[in-house]
């Protein structure tokens, strides 16, 4: 519906108010019109394979598969964790926001990611603006954990709403700051 297009608006407006930020996005991967998988794209222009379609995991590694998509969970880890980190491990009495799109089904595969998640959401300075699924089928724990956060406040996102809800989200981040 447009998540990702608006958190990079967000975070572009953010940037060019002197707001630091940093993190991660994830992106369709499309070949001959066909989506193939995903990419996970940080926003210093690094990028590396999610998922793809019928890949087979790395030898000696466990298949993680959402749907037909097979999630490589060592270049994930690679690109998103070290982001995280440096969110969680921020000091000093600058605020800042750290881009989490998506805390979805193929990246809670990863414990590491999970454990960094939790810790970003806990640093203080840090506001994390990120992308969660609508509830549908078994509920992810994480996700319902951040969803029921005193300290969130969550946008449903529409195909009807997203084109005006930046001004929205923008004013909530920055009202935290």
């Amino acid at each position: 519906v447009g998540k990702t297009t608006l958190i990079q608006k967000a975070s572009e407006v953010l940037k060019s108010s002197g707001v630091p930020v940093d993190g991660f996005y994830t992106e369709e991967v499309r070949q001959g019109g066909k989506r193939i998988g995903f990419d996970v794209v940080t926003l210093s222009g690094l990028r590396g394979v999610l998922s793809r379609i019928g890949s087979e995991p790395p030898p000696g590694k466990r298949e993680c598969r959402v749907g037909q998509y097979v999630v490589d969970l060592t270049s994930f880890e690679h690109l998103a964790l070290p982001v995280l980190r440096n969110a969680g491990s921020s000091s000093g009495p600058e605020h800042r926001v750290c881009i989490i799109d998506e805390i979805g089904k193929m990246e809670l595969f990863s414990q590491p990611f999970i454990q960094a998640v939790r810790q970003t959401l806990a640093t203080p300075g840090t506001v994390v603006l990120g992308t969660i699924p609508i509830p549908k089928g078994k509920p992810l724990a994480l996700v319902e954990e951040i969803r029921n956060r005193n300290d969130v406040q969550v946008f449903s996102v529409t195909k009807e709403n997203r084109n005006h809800l930046l001004p929205d989200i923008v004013t909530c981040v920055q009202s935290v700051r």
